[in-house]
């Protein structure tokens, strides 16, 4: 069972004056002074103790002043009025609380142990396709407004459990088996903490869901075999998606860079010969221009620069005069030139 998140303030001293009166009125009494003296003593040692009362750091005290609230108190050392004149009421406001439905955990701490052997009752819903499914989950809230989640309703922590069971049936209630088991169970735990922080709303007792979480969700004993079978087969498949992907992003943008390296190569390809174009069609427009102006001279120098790219290719060189018609025998000086020098 979970601990109570709010208790009454409660004096020792008070209960011990109480049976010390008792025990002296069965004796006969001492002297009514000395009785007088005792009590005023104990009352003033009463009163001064029960003046004060400490409020934890987690914790949130509601102060009552003959049965009526009027106020909070913070964590620290605070002074009331004696003799149940005002009462404390310590809220814990400060600490996340938890339901536990279809478990209860036992043994918290190092070696924490979770039993679910007399809870079936929590944890067997029926879902939209008329299958059941046990299902155990946990809720977790904290108290935002102690005044209200004191007195706004009897019991709350009935309240909460009482709600949570019904939102869970009703959103398990409109999903089928396979969504309850296994893709889904993420989303319907949001619906059913934002279907239960509207109903906490409108009841209006000072307490916000933290989390709702599906602890456990497994088919029927007769079933479960065939419904792991189901599962393995929802993680090959998501696994198979995965790995799908990731190729994807691995092939695609390497594609898709070399596809951008091939096209800026054209694209330079495509710039240096259209400027090489141009330059030659400027080049030739600057050569026709000097040839109107002296055409002898123009092809004249048109003809040394040819031979002048012509001549250093060839091998050797035959000089014929058009009077004799004959070949005039030249040394084969390029050879020479090329093996080494002239012999």
């Amino acid at each position: 069972m979970s601990q109570s998140p709010w208790e009454p303030r409660q004096d020792p001293l008070e209960q011990a004056f109480r049976l010390a009166a008792k025990k002296i009125k069965s004796n006969g009494g001492p002297p009514k002074k000395l009785i007088m003296l005792i009590v005023v003593a104990v009352l003033l040692l009463i009163g001064g103790k029960s003046a004060f009362y400490e409020v934890d750091t987690e914790e949130t005290g509601v102060l009552l002043r003959l049965g009526k609230s009027i106020g909070t108190a913070a964590p620290g050392l605070h002074m009331k009025l004696p003799f149940g004149i005002d009462q404390v009421y310590l809220v814990k406001t400060g600490r996340v609380l938890k339901e536990e439905f279809g478990f209860r955990t036992e043994n918290a701490g190092v070696r924490t142990t979770y039993s679910n052997q007399k809870f079936s009752e929590e944890s067997l819903t029926l879902t939209g396709d008329l299958n059941v499914s046990d299902v155990e989950w946990i809720v977790q809230y904290q108290i935002i407004d102690p005044e209200k989640f004191l007195f706004n309703i009897a019991d709350p922590r009935a309240t909460i459990r009482d709600l949570s069971e019904a939102v869970v049936r009703r959103v398990v209630g409109n999903s089928n088996v396979a969504q309850v088991l296994t893709t889904e169970r993420a989303d319907l735990a949001l619906k059913v903490e934002d279907g239960l922080q509207s109903i906490l709303n409108s009841y209006d007792i000072g307490i916000r869901i933290v989390t709702v979480k599906f602890q456990d969700v497994n088919p029927p004993e007769q079933v479960k075999a065939a419904f792991n079978e189901v599962n393995e087969a929802e993680q090959q498949k998501e696994s198979l998606i995965f790995q799908a992907r990731e190729q994807y992003n691995r092939e695609v943008p390497k594609a898709r860079g070399v596809a951008s390296s091939r096209i800026l190569e054209a694209e330079g390809y495509a710039l240096q010969r259209v400027n090489r174009a141009r330059g030659e069609a400027e080049r030739f427009n600057a050569m026709v221009t000097e040839y109107k102006k002296s055409p002898e001279v123009t092809r004249q120098r048109l003809f040394l620069e040819t031979m002048d790219k012509v001549l250093p290719q060839i091998e050797e060189l035959y000089v014929i005069d058009t009077k004799n018609a004959g070949v005039l025998p030249l040394l084969p000086l390029r050879k020479d030139i090329a093996t080494g020098g002239a012999r």
